[in-house]
């Protein structure tokens, strides 16, 4: 360490001796442009020699290539040189598809408690699913709410939309915000039809919305009925937001006349009011619906004999839960369950405290009215609060971990008011992580990050020749950063970024989750008193940091 330091010590001082040694007068009369060139060439320069090894005037002198660029000939060498730095770096290494990524340092020895939500987190379901909600959404529009006919030839796209965007219930626009409530130009939609920029900035007079536009006036995690958007953040809703894209498309091209905040209210009652005639058709055709997970039942088993206490809370009703649990784990699933309540009508569950919970009769499939003074394992409960289960069972705070597929109605509330530990299992990372390994996108986003730090280190140099590269090299950069975005989604990208920041829907994640995996058995190989870390994320005021 020593040593490094030294060898940049000298660089610094040889790099100060040769700037001087040009001459006062010189130096006098330098413009503030080209002060900030020998600004931007000492930082290059302090960036060249991250990496020396050994001290001495001649291998600095080997980095400092091109002092102070004036023509177009030089900024286009220095672009070359960039270029070639680049292409001599490693590509990072692959992400393993099946890790678990920490969000908030979580000991699992403190774990004595395991909870589950059930769809999307136990049961994942296969992509045929979606079809068959979005077929039977779509004729209920028909049916129920007497929507054109026509309407019944508008086919599914699953690859349209993805999670966690915003529909604009005022203008009726599908959009991707970033953490910072930023609008993502580019993945702005009316009905399948892209809106361009312009006319998004002049709609919204401004790419940054204010957040009581956002989340209301009384700010919160959940959906506030005076806001002016609504969040589609679980995979149910990806069905829902492309037969509401199609139908607003139908309306669009066929010149109706239509309200885009009834439009919605009508296609998310029917999303939601054709799901028991989902449950009836996967009952009848689980292995159709459902992935199966052989290793579920080595997951619960490995919990059962570290001597840990499981539950599940679900909003789906007992015969499809158990239906789909049977397929999975086999005819004795409860017995890994010390509780099992179904029907909880989540995020209610969590936030209530006057409902009670019932116990759910299975001869006559009905629930009864008897005061529950006791969970019991073997019984099934219904609906009920968190407050109830705690104060019946005893499980509080740290030593209960609890899983689920979406941040707000699973997890917000239980890590927020009750200080669970939380995990979420997001099905989407598989193909998130898939993409991040493929060697054209590391290629593309390693060059693009070089690229912008070449912008950023020349855009305060207003010559001519430097406008002009500049220019040459703002447009490549949108190109990469497109590429890198349409690898994901062509319409809307990753789940988890804009085109460089965080979504709101990741921001929301990585608050309210510690952990957070593709599948709920990624956590089989790990033992029951695992640690996970996160990492030390590199802030933005450390990044030019020596010891990064």
């Amino acid at each position: 360490m020593c040593t490094v330091r030294r060898s940049i010590a000298s660089a610094l001082q040889f790099k100060q001796n040769v700037l001087l040694s040009k001459g006062n007068n010189t130096f006098a009369t330098r413009n503030a442009g080209s002060r900030l060139k020998n600004r931007l060439n000492l930082s290059r320069y302090l960036s060249s020699i991250n990496n020396i090894d050994t001290g001495g005037e001649e291998a600095v002198t080997g980095h400092a290539l091109i002092t102070s660029p004036k023509t177009v000939s030089d900024f286009q060498e220095l672009y070359e040189a960039t270029k070639k730095k680049f292409q001599s770096k490693k590509l990072p290494v692959d992400v393993h598809p099946d890790a678990v990524f920490a969000c908030n340092e979580l000991d699992l020895s403190e774990v004595q408690v395991y909870g589950f939500d059930y769809d999307y987190t136990l049961a994942c379901y296969k992509p045929i699913l979606e079809d068959l909600l979005y077929n039977l959404a779509r004729e209920m529009l028909v049916k129920r709410f007497r929507y054109p006919d026509d309407i019944l030839e508008l086919e599914y796209e699953p690859n349209f939309a993805v999670r966690g965007l915003h529909y604009d219930v005022e203008k009726g626009l599908l959009v991707k915000l970033d953490s910072f409530l930023q609008l993502q130009l580019g993945s702005v939609y009316r009905g399948r039809t892209k809106v361009d920029a312009d006319e998004v900035l002049k709609l919204y007079h401004n790419r940054l919305l204010p957040i009581a536009y956002v989340e209301g006036p009384n700010s919160s995690y959940r959906h506030n009925t005076n806001s002016k958007m609504v969040q589609l953040a679980d995979l149910f809703s990806v069905p829902e937001m492309c037969l509401l894209c199609n139908v607003i498309e139908y309306f669009e091209r066929n010149r109706i006349d239509y309200n885009p905040e009834i439009v919605f209210h009508d296609t998310r009652t029917a999303m939601g009011s054709c799901h028991p005639i989902m449950h009836a058709t996967v009952m009848k055709n689980t292995q159709k619906y459902i992935e199966r997970n052989a290793k579920l039942v080595q997951y619960f088993q490995k919990l059962q004999d570290a001597g840990k206490n499981l539950f599940l809370v679900t909003n789906s009703p007992f015969s499809f839960v158990n239906c789909g649990m049977s397929y999975l784990v086999g005819a004795n699933w409860r017995d890994f369950f010390d509780v099992v309540i179904v029907q909880a009508r989540k995020p209610k569950f969590f936030t209530d405290e006057s409902r009670p919970i019932r116990l759910f009769d299975e001869k006559t499939k009905s629930h009864l009215w008897d005061r529950v003074f006791k969970l019991e394992k073997g019984k099934i409960y219904y609906e009920g609060s968190v407050r109830q289960l705690q104060e019946l069972k005893g499980w509080r705070g740290h030593s209960v971990l609890y899983f689920g597929d979406h941040p707000y109605s699973d997890l917000a509330d239980v890590t927020l008011k009750h200080s669970w530990r939380t995990g979420a299992i997001i099905s989407e990372l598989a193909h998130e992580i898939e993409t991040l390994n493929r060697v054209d996108f590391k290629t593309s986003a390693n060059w693009l990050q070089m690229l912008t730090q070449l912008i950023e280190d020349t855009q305060d140099d207003d010559s001519e020749a430097a406008q002009v590269c500049l220019r040459q090299w703002m447009d490549e950069r949108d190109q990469l950063r497109n590429k890198t975005k349409n690898v994901f989604n062509e319409q809307f990208g990753s789940v988890f970024r804009t085109y460089h920041n965080p979504t709101y829907f990741s921001r929301r994640l990585f608050r309210f989750a510690d952990i957070y995996t593709s599948d709920i058995t990624n956590l089989h190989k790990f033992s029951t008193s695992h640690t996970f870390y996160p990492r030390r994320g590199v802030m933005p005021h450390e990044y030019a940091s020596h010891f990064i």
